[in-house]
């Protein structure tokens, strides 16, 4: 059985395929040639050898038999139908209808075995889902199936349940992507299916098992054969369909998907659900043995050990009567086996802190699913739990057994159904008393503070989940209650933020704050964690270890999974934010104040915290309005600068302060040919109001040319600089640099300022290290700024070691750590090498922005997108001059956590939505000029390249340089000023080669006695083929011929832009042409050869453009004959 490349799923051998003659259903005598393809499964027929689309299917579990009608015919019969053919002669005939009695023949055994073994008979699954759609081309509604891995179209209902429909699609190439309200998109290489819903759910819930199919096409069994390797796993431990595919990781037990979906809808504290297939890092081998161990065998013996025939399920049972069914044997225990010890807690702790220490999984899983604590005190301070018991015991089946059931709720039987929590567990028992203060309730974030009289003395009591206000100690009935169920946050104001010293303030899901005072601080802090232990899981109890600002869960998203938002736990403490996340119990923390990015997006009703790390994007979503405002505020305010000092300021990736990047920055790329900077002075109203910005938030302050004077920013950085209490170089070690200066020894003096320089903190450390690397860029370009090493000494002396401008030393520090830059801070030839780069790039840009008249922003932030244009897949990134696209894809990505597999083409792609078209930027290209030149209507994106694997597969199959033959062409008119009479797409011949593009208006046949081609065969245009620019795509209000076009683009040095269009007539043409373009103009180079490799220097890709001819020519001179080029191709490229 063949498989298909990236995924798992098997592909049909073909049986038989060849030309035939169909009789069209109308029973007309004239016959029609088709391509028919007989597989063990469907008897298909196209238009073309070369379709990958049926214009009908014939399942041959339909076919009741085949007969021959006539000279060379046959029919092949079904219940309703009957499909006549006519093969070339006797014999094929007779192949073919032996082909299909086989086929048939084996269909049915197949279908008896699987009888005799519960097995559905194939191609009777039953869809994910099934309905009519609307599809774009065709008159009628179709009906639809998802099965499986399959998307099947039918022309009605009835054709379906015969069997007979129109083509099925293969989702391991598919994609899905919504278009509007009702309509979405199936996107395959061949074709794009349109499809048009009833309503907008409808739309949603379609896309949603078009999804499910993508995911299965690309999944893996071997997961899946090893756990079926227990024969009980090989059937629904819930309704006995075959070979399930699901699993509940804490219930221990295989179910199908059917299935599955109920148990989602029990919540996770009761099963949580995983895929065999596709959740592949979920299955560890320890985890793949404890279902080998116990799986459904054991699981069954115990949840449906008193299941009565008439309440069994059936793999035919409807959702309702699965749903249930599920509700009563996992979440109220229904149908369990009773332990001898039920009832008796004392009893069922004790058992279960001795069976962890053995091999009895079954034990553990009874005595867990009938009450026992799965965190109760096992009596042993150095294995305090049942886990740490089975740790210490070297149990780790049990213990990854417990590790799964840590949040599972107890099974129980009543008569009303649990309140929905947004989490289901089993939350520990915690008690405490005594008076607190207590104001009214509010709806409102608390801006004012409230002074003690507003407080009233209250009796609080915390006990069984829920804490209890009363007027006093002796009161029976409690002023109100706040469940632990309904907080949601609990929040630590600063001391004397209210009357009472110390406060605390309790948020809950009815969207209400109750603020809380003492005045004993230890007594506060008691209340506390209290508090939080009462309401935060035993999932993020760890989160309890510190003290923490504020604490509760948050909707979020995070990496790839952006569809549907999770809940996840967070504490704040200091500037740091510490997140637990349902996938796993492990600690995320985020530095704060090292943020790339911290923004708002969204409206005032759906507002989302962007949180943007080296490595990842998180995304907090406001779904409760009172405590998102709480998070936002003290988010906002943990991550900007706390103080004067360095280590308190917003840092950067290298423990830089972004202020002092920004200003850095800017002056790198603005200022180095200004006449004496650093030595002139901003003007000092701007100074400071500057400076104001970048000490409350430099994260949100964003540097632009023509905005801010380069003198008002580096008076900015000196003043900041200047004003640190401790200074740059540290009080204590001032001197120690001082005196390093006076030391004769050139080498020995070196050799002291690296001692010196390894003793500073490392904020300062690295901070020395920027502002010195700078300097030496600015003294570079001395013969213009003239700034050379000596006055940047004399300006930053003083500043760095807050001298009153005296004592020559301070300078002298400044001037030899600049001319020592390389030996003091360890610069290697690579790191010097890409500054020089980049510096140089710089002035280019200027030199060619000057030119044009343009202005750019000092800051050089990008937003670029991952996939697809939406708000949740923006990133914005600084771009140097020296990044390339790859070094920007790689960071995506990386930023993302997204793992580069094998085929893998992720590239970055400037994308023209005005012009329709985008353009895959070469790894190596630059990224800087590419910014400066999108426009409005542009933006980038880095998405998977579809087609590289293609085109570098034509790439090593042909043969030569060159690529020549026939295109659509137009020219836009509009920026051309001239064109062709029409306006529209006209035939050319195009010979594409190392050096240029050439376009010839006219093809003759050569002259017999010389071979060559005459004269008129010299191109009628020519363009150098490294000066233009590609993209692949044409706008749809030009009409293009066919879907498989490019536009070309030239500026010229004048900067007018020239554009033309070409088009293919297949998409495999146009990935050969375009495979040539990248080929010729990269010298051969497409696509590193180690994509995914740590260092990513590439050769510089040079600036700016060269100019091109534009294009002319009349369209009468371009209808003329090839017939020389069809008998010898290469008449034109003997010259070229």
């Amino acid at each position: 059985m063949d498989w298909p490349p990236g995924g798992s799923t098997p592909v049909t051998p073909v049986i038989k395929a060849g030309w035939l003659d169909k009789n069209p259903p109308q029973g007309s005598y004239i016959y029609q040639k088709r391509w028919v393809r007989l597989d063990a499964d469907h008897l298909r027929y196209f238009d073309s050898n070369k379709d990958a689309y049926s214009k009908r299917f014939i399942s041959v579990a339909c076919i009741s038999r085949v007969a021959a009608i006539g000279d060379q015919k046959f029919e092949v019969i079904t219940n309703n139908r009957t499909f006549a053919f006519r093969a070339e002669s006797d014999v094929e005939r007779k192949e073919w209808m032996q082909a299909l009695q086989e086929a048939m023949a084996e269909q049915r055994a197949r279908a008896r075995l699987s009888s005799a073994y519960l097995l559905g008979v194939p191609g009777s699954e039953q869809p994910d889902r099934a309905g009519s759609l609307e599809l774009r081309g065709f008159k009628n509604k179709l009906y639809v199936a998802v099965v499986g891995d399959k998307v099947q179209l039918y022309k009605n209902l009835e054709e379906y349940h015969l069997g007979i429909g129109i083509t099925f699609i293969d989702m391991s190439v598919g994609n899905v992507k919504e278009v509007d309200r009702r309509s979405f998109d199936l996107t395959t290489p061949y074709r794009i299916f349109s499809f048009s819903a009833d309503s907008e759910l409808e739309k949603e819930q379609w896309l949603e098992a078009m999804q499910g199919a993508i995911a299965e096409a690309l999944s893996t069994s071997e997961v899946a054969e090893r756990i079926w390797a227990a024969a009980p796993n090989r059937f629904c431990a819930d309704c006995g369909a075959p070979q399930p595919d699901w699993a509940s990781i804490n219930l221990c037990v295989v179910i199908c998907k059917r299935c599955a979906g109920e148990h989602r809808g029990l919540g996770a504290g009761v099963s949580k659900v995983r895929s065999l297939k596709m959740d592949r890092k979920v299955w560890t081998e320890t985890l793949i043995e404890l279902f080998l161990q116990l799986g459904n065998g054991a699981g069954n013996r115990f949840w449906a050990a008193n299941v009565p025939p008439s309440e069994a399920l059936q793999p035919s049972s409807s959702p309702s009567t699965r749903r249930c069914h599920l509700e009563a044997k996992y979440r109220e225990g229904k149908y369990r086996r009773y332990h001898p010890l039920f009832g008796n807690q004392e009893e069922l702790d004790k058992a279960l802190c001795a069976a962890v220490t053995t091999t009895d999984l079954a034990e553990t899983q009874a005595l867990l699913g009938c009450g026992a604590g799965i965190n109760c005190f096992s009596g042993d301070p150095e294995a305090p739990t049942p886990l740490a018991l089975a740790e210490q015991a070297g149990q780790t089946l049990q213990m990854e057994f417990l590790r799964n059931n840590r949040t599972t709720e107890v099974p129980r039987l009543d008569s009303m159904k649990p309140l929905e929590k947004h989490y289901s567990v089993v939350l520990p028992t915690v008690s405490h008393s005594g008076f607190l203060y207590k104001t009214a309730s509010a709806s409102k974030l608390l801006q004012e503070r409230r002074a003690r009289e507003e407080f009233s003395r209250r009796w609080c009591v915390l006990g069984d989940g829920v804490l209890s206000y009363f007027e006093n100690e002796r009161a029976v009935t409690p002023n109100g209650e706040i469940r632990a169920s309904e907080i949601v946050c609990l929040a630590v104001p600063p001391p004397d933020t209210h009357g009472f010293e110390h406060t605390f303030e309790v948020y809950t899901e009815g969207e209400r704050l109750y603020l809380f005072g003492l005045e004993s601080a230890e007594q506060a802090h008691e209340w506390v964690k209290c508090i939080a232990k009462a309401f935060v899981p035993p999932l993020a109890e760890d989160l309890l270890a510190r003290d923490f600002e504020r604490l509760g869960r948050l909707p979020y998203k995070a990496g790839l999974s952006l569809q549907r938002a999770q809940e996840g736990w967070f504490s704040l403490s200091g500037s740091e934010l510490r997140a637990v996340f349902p996938e796993g119990p492990c600690e995320e923390p985020l530095q704060l104040r090292k943020l790339q990015e911290l923004s708002i997006q969204g409206d005032s009703e759906n507002q989302v915290l962007v949180l943007v790390e080296r490595r990842r994007t998180l995304y907090i979503q406001g779904e409760r309005r009172l405590d998102f405002m709480g998070w936002l505020g003290a988010i906002q305010k943990a991550a900007a600068s706390m103080g004067d000092t360095l280590s308190e300021q917003q840092l950067g990736d290298s423990d830089i302060p972004v202020i002092v990047y920004r200003c850095v920055d800017y002056i790198t790329q603005c200022g180095l040919t200004s006449e004496g900077i650093y030595r002139k002075c901003g003007q000092t109203s701007k100074t400071q109001r500057l400076l104001e910005s970048l000490r409350q938030d430099a994260r949100s302050v964003h540097l632009k040319e023509g905005e801010q004077h380069v003198d008002d920013v580096s008076s900015a950085l000196k003043r900041f600089l200047r004003d640190l209490p401790d200074g740059l170089f540290t009080r204590a070690q001032r001197l120690a640099w001082l005196e390093a200066s006076e030391i004769e020894d050139e080498e020995e003096k070196v050799s002291r300022y690296r001692e010196l320089l390894v003793r500073l903190p490392p904020v300062n450390r690295a901070t020395v290290k920027a502002l010195i690397s700078h300097l030496y860029c600015v003294q570079c370009f001395s013969d213009t700024n003239q700034m050379n090493v000596h006055n940047l000494a004399i300006v930053f002396g003083p500043t760095l070691f807050q001298t009153d401008g005296q004592d020559y030393k301070a300078g002298r520090v400044v001037e030899d750590l600049i001319n020592h830059y390389v030996v003091v801070f360890s610069v290697d030839e690579e790191e010097l090498r890409k500054q020089r780069e980049e510096i140089t790039a710089i002035v280019k840009m200027r030199v060619a922005g000057t030119a044009s008249g343009t202005q750019h922003a000092g800051d050089f932030i990008c937003t670029v997108y991952l996939e697809e244009k939406k708000a949740e897949t923006e990133q914005h990134i600084k771009i140097p001059a020296s990044m390339t696209a790859e070094e920007l894809t790689l960071e995506i990505l990386d930023r993302r956590n997204v793992g580069i597999r094998e085929k893998d083409y992720w590239t970055c792609f400037e994308v023209n939505e005005r012009e329709e078209a985008e353009r895959p930027l070469h790894f190596a290209e630059k990224v800087l000029p590419i910014l400066h030149g999108l426009g409005t209507d542009s933006h980038l994106v880095v998405k998977k390249h579809q087609a590289m694997e293609a085109m570098l597969l034509y790439l090593a199959s042909r043969v030569g340089d060159t690529k020549h033959g026939m295109m659509k062409f137009r020219e836009d008119r509009s920026l051309l000023g001239l064109g062709l009479p029409s306006g529209g797409f006209h035939d050319r011949y195009f010979i594409l080669n190392s050096s240029c593009l050439r376009l010839y208006k006219e093809v003759r046949s050569q002259r017999p006695w010389s071979g060559a081609p005459e004269t008129s065969h010299r191109p009628e245009k020519e363009w150098p083929v490294k000066s233009l620019k590609v993209y692949l795509g044409v706008k749809k209000k030009l009409r293009p011929p066919t879907c498989w076009g490019f536009t070309v683009v030239h500026e010229t040095e004048k900067h007018e832009k020239q554009q033309w269009y070409l088009c293919c007539d297949t998409q495999m043409e146009l990935r050969e042409w375009f495979a040539t373009f990248l080929f010729v103009q990269h010298d051969g180079l497409v696509w590193p050869s180690e994509p995914s490799r740590v260092s990513r220097a590439v050769p510089e890709v040079r600036l700016g453009s060269v100019s091109l001819i534009p294009l002319r020519g009349s369209e009468n001179e371009m209808r003329r004959s090839v017939a020389a080029f069809t008998a010898d191709p290469l008449s034109l490229l003997r010259n070229v």
